[in-house]
């Protein structure tokens, strides 16, 4: 029996072995450093993310590569977005750096190890070609999110959030192996591709399935955070340390896509009718309750969360309007765009998070609205930095965001959904009014404290370079969205 085996090659996963093998390497140092600042550590895990990206460049190939038996796939999609996930990882651990050096009570070894198992976690979610691997890795990435949640132990709120999010995490994961559960009962398969082909080839139990997708989808809805399975995204980005709050509001988003591409549209596109009414339906919902709950808030952290539901009812768009009665002539356009949204509300978003940590110091978290009176005063570049943040996620010409927003409303429009684009473009106003009443409290209002704002030069310089990248991408935005289309082409095909 034994001679039947055919050992898999490992030259696809190498990124994740290699960090897998770093991240214990990492813990163990830890363990001798004796430094509070735990510069050792910091440095190594910056390493490790540089050496993954140099990996996953040396072995990316225009082909789709399956190991595993076929439970994971390498292909250009599962590689930019690997990518990305680097980069965002590490401008957040930059942009954390000094943060958590100011708070005694967050160990530091501790969260840098996290934060590349989390890591790991969202690269397993990437390249998942199967219903356990994806499993695996959306639980990797999880617990690890829930215990940085709760690292500051001195922190109620902190503890208090950690408890929501892993309780209605779990309950999300049961619904997702509900769901996965049953698509495998009514396919008899739990490999993704196998599954759609399946589904292709032949007549199955529809009933079984399409509770099966029900099930899964509110499972995917609770790891975008769109509603009504948002339940935990304010409550987590208010009651978590800051530095925490950005790491769960960027990279994750990407994986979150990935597995969306996964399972909606590499496995069950046959079914499509089925889940893109549930989709529209959490994409308006999320605009709209998103929007208008945000105007109310005071605390900018949960005005961002709340944007980001409704962000991410935006981004769902797209995946809605990729197949439209069978016909599937836009789904480049309409999936590019999606990914394109993503990409560029998670740039957005680091510039923005990274912004609030700079104007924190020890003991101080600035993160209510009155906070940000009177910035322009104490530093007119970083106000200008915050406000081309607030300008692109309000979808305002010519910042990235507006591209994002325009090229998800062309194909909403193309695809024949014009009463969407016109519910979406009204939220879009709506949100609008809070992120212009951040410009407006920068500008327009007197500061509460006038001291000049302190940090590192390079955290400056950084910060800097991301709210810049934001205003040249809204003016040569082609490069990237020419990148997402490709990625795609060459991995949907």
């Amino acid at each position: 029996m034994f001679n039947d085996f055919v050992a898999p090659s490992l030259y696809p996963a190498a990124p994740e072995i290699f960090l897998l093998f770093m991240a214990c390497v990492i813990l163990l140092v830890d363990l001798g450093v004796k430094s509070p600042r735990r510069t050792l550590t910091f440095v190594l895990t910056q390493l490790t993310l540089l050496g993954c990206a140099a990996i996953t460049l040396l072995t990316s190939n225009t082909e789709v590569v399956y190991t595993f038996s076929g439970m994971f796939v390498d292909d250009m999609m599962a590689d930019l977005l690997k990518l990305l996930v680097y980069g965002a990882v590490m401008l957040a651990l930059f942009y954390s750096r000094e943060y958590i050096q100011d708070r005694q009570a967050i160990p530091k070894g501790e969260y840098f190890v996290l934060a590349l198992l989390a890591t790991l976690g969202m690269l397993v979610m990437i390249s998942a070609n199967h219903f356990l691997t994806l499993y695996l890795g959306l639980e990797m990435m999880s617990l690890s999110l829930y215990a940085m949640v709760a690292l500051n132990r001195e922190s109620a709120i902190s503890t208090e959030a950690a408890m929501k999010y892993f309780i209605l995490g779990a309950l999300a994961s049961g619904l997702l192996l509900y769901g996965m559960s049953m698509i495998y009962g009514a396919t008899g398969s739990l490999e993704i591709t196998e599954v759609g082909e399946r589904l292709y080839t032949y007549s199955v139990d529809k009933s079984v399935l399409v509770f099966g997708i029900v099930f899964l989808v509110a499972g995917l809805a609770f790891k975008l955070g769109v509603v009504p399975f948002h339940m935990w995204v304010p409550d987590v980005y208010h009651g978590a340390p800051t530095s925490v709050t950005l790491f769960i509001a960027a990279a994750p988003k990407l994986a979150a896509f990935a597995i969306v591409m996964r399972l909606l549209v590499s496995g069950l596109i046959t079914q499509a009718a089925d889940w893109q009414g549930m989709l529209i339906v959490l994409s308006v919902l999320s605009m709209g309750i998103g929007n208008l709950v945000a105007i109310a808030q005071t605390n900018i952290k949960r005005m961002l969360a709340y944007s980001a539901i409704s962000h991410m009812g935006f981004m769902l768009l797209g995946i809605v309007t990729g197949v439209v009665g069978g016909d599937a002539r836009f789904a480049l356009n309409a999936y590019s765009s999606a990914m394109f949204y993503v990409v560029t509300y998670v740039l957005t978003t680091l510039a923005g998070f990274g912004l609030i940590m700079m104007l924190t110091r020890a003991g101080f978290e600035s993160d209510e609205l009155d906070d940000f009176k009177g910035l322009n005063k104490r530093s007119p570049w970083f106000a200008a930095m915050m406000m081309f943040v607030m300008l692109s996620m309000a979808g305002i010409p010519f910042f990235v965001g507006f591209f994002a927003k325009f090229s998800v409303l062309q194909a909403v429009v193309a695809a024949g959904y014009y009463w969407l684009a016109v519910a979406a473009v009204l939220f879009s106003l709506v949100g609008a009014f809070y992120y212009l009443r951040v410009v407006k409290l920068m500008y327009f209002d007197e500061p509460k404290i006038q001291e000049p704002i302190e940090g590192p030069l390079f955290i400056k310089v950084l910060v800097s370079a991301n709210g810049l990248a934001v205003a040249a991408l809204g003016l040569f935005p082609q490069f990237l969205m020419s990148l997402c289309a490709y990625a795609l082409m060459r991995s949907l095909t």
